[in-house]
């Protein structure tokens, strides 16, 4: 379960702000990759809170949203959004690390160390610690983690009501198989990731 360890290490070595970051939908065949970057306050942290936080896709879709609205209450959280077509034009990890950047950017308090899920360093303009399976190690990935997913779901939940069809209120845009049928049964959108094989492939077809 995540702890507090990393960010208390960041502080020994004389971080006072210190931000998780993680993203959401770099795997899916539609919709943006977002990230979240989240300050959180250790003393406003209530355990029952801290106990729940962990890795998104471990927990169950209401829990994520529950705990998502609970961190409003102890925590500053910045999004950052990379759309379809930066994704299909500088590819998804470009695009990812630029929503990483986006985030953090958009904090009202800048961050000394940056602990940041993955191995790639986001461009940032504070210390990057890259985590391997950080949302399972640090509480404050773990809530950029829930915050990313939370967001991105919505969004790709508000483009299945203009797109039906497709399950994205269900899949979130991951090629499932009700979404690989619908892909070839309705043919692709203008969110679809055209570089993605699945979708390339239909498009050569």
């Amino acid at each position: 379960m995540p702890d507090f360890r990393l960010e208390t290490a960041a502080r020994k070595d004389g971080a006072d702000v210190i931000a998780g970051v993680d993203e959401a939908g770099r795997g899916p065949w539609a919709g943006p990759v977002v990230a979240a970057a989240v300050i959180l306050d250790a003393e406003r942290l209530w355990p029952e809170l801290a106990s729940g936080l962990d890795d998104s896709k471990k927990l169950a879709r209401r829990r994520r949203i529950e705990l998502f609205a609970a961190l409003g209450e102890c925590a500053e959280i910045a999004l950052g959004i990379a759309d379809v077509a930066e994704i299909d034009t500088r590819n998804i990890l470009v695009a990812t690390m630029e929503a990483m950047r986006r985030a953090v950017a958009g904090l009202a308090a800048a961050p000394q160390i940056a602990l940041v899920d993955g191995i790639t360093r986001p461009p940032l303009s504070c210390d990057v610690r890259c985590v391997v399976k950080g949302d399972a190690r640090s509480l404050s990935i773990a809530a950029a983690s829930i915050a990313a997913k939370v967001t991105r779901d919505g969004i790709m939940a508000g483009l299945a009501s203009a797109y039906p069809g497709y399950g994205w209120e269900r899949n979130a845009g991951y090629g499932t198989a009700e979404h690989r049928e619908a892909l070839e049964r309705l043919g692709p959108t203008p969110h679809h990731r055209r570089t993605f094989a699945p979708v390339a492939r239909l498009l050569n077809d």
